[in-house]
């Protein structure tokens, strides 16, 4: 990859630019361009996180309080594993005080502090495999999933407001009393019934956009806390084998 105007000119910071390609689409040399200028991906290089999306949810936990050291943390969809890296050291994890289980369908490289499983979130037994490496209920549930784009607002909104909806599901089951849940989500309007419905079981649910959220994006995190524990109707995972 060849770019012009690396480094700093006469003491100015200068916008990298990607030469064409024709083996790179517009969308694709656009992409690189915005990731080369990006300062959170520097950061991120820098301070040794795995992603850019690190510092969404440090954000989040430096206004609203959501780990704490010795709390129990669930990552649906944690590749390549920025969040779970940011959880393992606030509920520190990585001292044997905490524990930050990551869930995807991809393998992901080790992490101090975290435990990863390849395993998908929608399978019916789930929720009891997971309490089950946890040794009991979540303090926090969080996913930063998006689902792969059409190029179709409509569809791509309905997409991940479809994921968001599931991890709410999953949370339910497995979160403790007062437990928090944050999701990624767009703007389009369904994410309106999203949080209405998060409002049965959460004492407070709000919409959050931190600032490693790029300002040209509709990208938003809905966050609930206080969940207050599941109801009667919902389903009670099989009690947790703790001599196992």
């Amino acid at each position: 990859m060849s770019t012009e105007g690396s480094g700093r000119e006469g003491g100015r910071s200068l916008k990298q630019r990607v030469k064409s390609s024709r083996k790179r689409t517009t969308s694709q040399t656009r992409w690189l361009e915005r990731q080369l200028n990006d300062p959170y991906v520097a950061r991120a290089k820098r301070e040794g996180y795995r992603s850019r999306a690190a510092f969404k949810i440090l954000e989040i936990d430096d206004r609203y309080h959501l780990f704490k050291p010795g709390g129990r943390v669930v990552d649906l969809g944690a590749a390549p594993g920025g969040w779970a890296q940011v959880a393992a050291k606030r509920v520190r994890s990585e001292e044997g005080q905490g524990k930050v289980i990551g869930i995807d369908l991809l393998d992901i490289d080790t992490i101090p502090g975290v435990q990863f499983q390849v395993m998908d979130f929608n399978d019916l037994d789930a929720p009891e495999r997971l309490m089950h490496m946890l040794g009991g209920e979540a303090d926090v549930v969080m996913s930063d999933m998006a689902a792969n784009t059409t190029g179709h607002k409509k569809t791509d909104h309905l997409r991940i407001i479809g994921l968001a909806e599931l991890a709410v599901e999953f949370a339910r089951q497995v979160l403790a009393p007062k437990g928090a849940f944050v999701a990624k989500v767009f703007q389009g309007g369904m994410e309106t019934a999203l949080l209405n419905d998060l409002k049965r079981d959460f004492a407070i649910v709000r919409h959050v956009k931190p600032s490693a959220s790029r300002a040209d994006s509709s990208e938003l995190y809905v966050l609930a806390t206080g969940f207050r524990g599941r109801s009667l109707n919902d389903p009670v995972p099989a009690p947790v084998d703790r001599q196992s």
